[in-house]
């Protein structure tokens, strides 16, 4: 891969140097993944863990509505959960790139300022791809059969742009947070959002209270839809969210997009020179 040489006077429009902006910094975020693949070993430990603790250790003990595998209710879960704790690994490198200076630079070169927010949400995405394909080998040697077809790759799509609409939200917080160690802290907020959702748990089977939070939670409409795609369906609770996971599971990611996006390139564009 070689960089886009930005010195040299081109006719090109604005567009093509957006672009171009774009393509550089995802280049800078590969090239990182590419000298320290133990980042992705090191995201991927955690879900990986979950997956043989709970799988093995407490899966005998489970309950699945309607009956079933519980490994099979519990991999597209899993999956998501992998998807939802990666903001905390982009909340890091945002904010590691800010007290290093990498951002001060960025901003005193002539690039767009949406260049590198969306640079770095590439590069994650990117790098998603990778720990989805991970895991889901590591679900098949567990034993997990998901059904082929258009709607294997319709899961995968799903949960990617899950992940699409949670990276602007680490790319807000890594620009907020003044140090590497109160990004680590962010763990905080993401455990109960993956623990209080379907993850592990159908919300029917939770408290009244516990499971209408669990079932809003964007993360179990996810979950769910996934299930569903996957081949894997579980009888879905009474309520309308739980009953329209599919939709919600679309729905969500823009709205959280449209929310944290803006606020992202806000926040860089106000950072101080």
């Amino acid at each position: 891969m070689t960089a886009v040489d930005l010195s040299t006077p081109s006719e090109h429009g604005r567009v093509y140097w957006v672009l171009a902006d774009v393509w550089n910094v995802v280049r800078r975020g590969l090239t990182h993944y590419q000298r320290q693949p133990v980042n992705i070993a090191w995201q991927l430990g955690f879900p990986i863990l979950s997956v043989l603790l709970y799988g093995y250790v407490f899966g005998s003990a489970m309950k699945v509505p309607g009956g079933g595998d519980y490994k099979d209710f519990l991999m597209p879960g899993m999956f998501v959960m992998t998807m939802a704790f990666g903001f905390i690994n982009t909340a890091t490198l945002v904010v590691y790139d800010s007290t290093k200076g990498v951002i001060d630079r960025f901003r005193s070169m002539p690039m767009a300022s949406s260049a590198v927010v969306a640079g770095r949400g590439i590069t994650d995405l990117l790098a998603a791809c990778a720990e989805l394909a991970i895991m889901m080998l590591t679900a098949v040697a567990m034993g997990w059969r998901p059904d082929g077809g258009l709607g294997f790759f319709a899961a995968f799509g799903l949960l990617l742009w899950l992940r699409f609409a949670l990276i602007w939200i680490g790319v807000w917080l890594g620009l907020m947070v003044p140090n590497p160690e109160a990004a680590g802290g962010l763990f905080a907020v993401a455990f109960p959002l993956t623990m209080i959702s379907s993850i592990f748990v159908a919300p029917q089977l939770m408290p009244d209270w516990l499971g209408t939070v669990a079932a809003w939670n964007p993360i179990s409409s996810t979950a769910a839809a996934s299930r569903d795609l996957f081949g894997t369906p579980v009888g879905g609770g009474d309520s309308w969210v739980e009953q329209h996971a599919l939709l919600m599971a679309g729905l969500w990611p823009v709205v959280l997009t449209l929310i944290f996006l803006p606020l992202a390139v806000r926040r860089f564009q106000k950072l101080s020179r």
